[in-house]
């Protein structure tokens, strides 16, 4: 019902410093980008999957996967120090300018997240389809909260619980839940995109997604969990 009004959109830039040329490295034997794309074009809510990026590569293979590159994205955008925030932006006018009718919502499907489901991107969509939020953010359990069992270490070596309650906290269920943003999906409205600097300028809505679908590949480590996980998490 709203294909061609949500668009995704898959930001892939060529240089990482952690892991050079990570968004083409095999997966499950298909590029890491290959996945997000996948997953976009599945979505029942994503009318058409856009590729934003520096690199001739990572186009290459993009649209081989069956993604579009109607732009490649401009090496100011792409540094390691760009705000993805401005990346969104240019993309978004890069699109909506040359689109038959404006763009309704803005999805960003990144490409580090491959254990994601179609399923996943659909209910962002949906909860953004409700009206009241200008961003949708795909959120998990944190494993670890900073009321309980994270610390700071001071100059001296000596640690310190992050956030001091002055309570006796005895118990994880009497501290508030707390999530970790994931990279699985975000959903943006494409008039708060351009007026705001940041996501949480805006009314922010979450969609919860378990920690096996969630993982963000950062490290070569990542890359290890995500080829034992693959099997079992895309059936």
């Amino acid at each position: 019902p709203m294909s061609g009004q949500a668009v995704g959109f898959i930001f892939a830039r060529g240089g990482s410093k952690g892991l050079p040329g990570k968004n083409i490295r095999p997966l499950a034997g298909k590029p890491l980008i290959a996945h997000a794309i996948e997953a976009a074009r599945a979505a029942r809510g994503i009318g058409r999957v856009v590729v934003s990026t520096d690199d001739a590569e990572i186009a290459a293979k993009a649209r081989e996967w069956g993604a579009e590159i109607p732009f490649m994205r401009p090496p100011e955008l792409a540094g390691d120090d760009s705000p993805e925030w401005l990346a969104w932006r240019h993309a978004l006018e890069a699109v909506d300018g040359a689109a038959a009718r404006p763009l309704e919502m803005f999805v960003s499907i990144p490409p580090t997240s491959p254990l994601r489901q179609a399923g996943d991107i659909d209910a962002c969509v949906e909860r953004f389809s409700k009206g009241d939020v200008d961003v949708v953010i795909t959120v998990t359990p944190a494993a670890r909260n900073p009321y309980f069992n994270m610390v700071t270490v001071n100059e001296g070596g000596l640690a310190s619980i992050v956030i001091p309650t002055g309570e006796k906290i005895e118990f994880r269920q009497s501290v508030p839940p707390i999530f970790d943003v994931t990279t699985v999906c975000y959903v943006v409205s494409p008039d708060f995109l351009r007026q705001a600097e940041g996501i949480f300028e805006g009314r922010v809505g979450v969609v919860e997604v378990p920690p096996e679908r969630a993982l963000d590949i950062d490290t070569e480590m990542d890359f290890h969990i995500a080829r034992a996980l693959i099997g079992a998490v895309k059936k």
